[in-house]
């Protein structure tokens, strides 16, 4: 991802703007709570990282804190969120109305992060039409029109491994750039397109791995 800083745009490594986001939220729960600075160390505590870590991935965006001072808060939040693109607006459909659709569905914290949920649609005839927190389920055979009537440019599909490539296509159809991807299968899509996979099964068994291990001295987890 190219940040803007002092000089040429650079890229952020990938481990870094995992980082960077869960900054962000640090920050955004700092604002909520009327802080103005906040120090390396701190955000770094807060946030799970070393302090090296804040202070190399900060840099990335051009950004340095002032010795005994560190950085202003309302800032640097909006440098993460410009960083992240989050300052461009982001229309969110849900493919999949089963029980992790609808739970996705009631999460009211897309909003506060940047996220507009728009639609929900499932293939379902016994669900289209049902409502699922403030939308109703839309019929997934006329998804790429409902995905072009609200404007979607950033889809999850929540769906089995076995319609997910047939659905992911259709969505790339229909002009959808950003996909999440909660079924367990590796989608193939267009260079163009960005993919993020959820796999659940897969992190409880790198959790299962570290938990038979026993604790190693000055370890911490990622």
């Amino acid at each position: 991802m190219p940040a803007e800083g002092d000089g040429e745009a650079r890229i952020i490594p990938a481990a870094a703007v995992a980082r960077l986001a869960v900054y962000l939220r640090v920050l955004h729960d700092v604002l909520a709570d009327g802080e103005e600075r906040i120090s390396s160390e701190e955000l770094a505590e807060a946030s799970g990282a070393s302090s090296t870590n804040v202070r190399k991935d900060l840099s990335y965006l051009g950004s340095h804190g002032t010795r005994g001072v560190g950085y202003e808060v309302l800032p640097l939040s909006r440098r993460l969120e410009t960083a992240l693109g989050l300052t461009q607006e982001w229309r969110v459909a849900i493919v999949g109305a089963g029980n992790l659709g609808r739970a996705l569905a009631r999460y009211h914290g897309f909003q506060s992060r940047g996220f507009e949920l728009v639609a929900l649609l499932d293939s379902d005839q016994l669900v289209v039409g049902q409502e699922v927190g403030w939308l109703r389920v839309a019929d997934s055979r006329n998804l790429e029109a409902v995905l072009r009537r609200a404007r979607v440019n950033m889809a999850v599909l929540a769906l089995p491994a076995s319609a997910a490539q047939d659905v992911c296509d259709r969505v790339v159809s229909a002009g959808v750039r950003s996909i999440l991807n909660f079924a367990p299968i590796h989608l193939q899509v267009p260079d163009e397109v960005h993919v993020r996979k959820v796999d659940m099964a897969t992190e409880l068994q790198i959790l299962a791995y570290h938990s038979q291990r026993p604790p190693e001295a000055g370890a911490s987890s990622a």
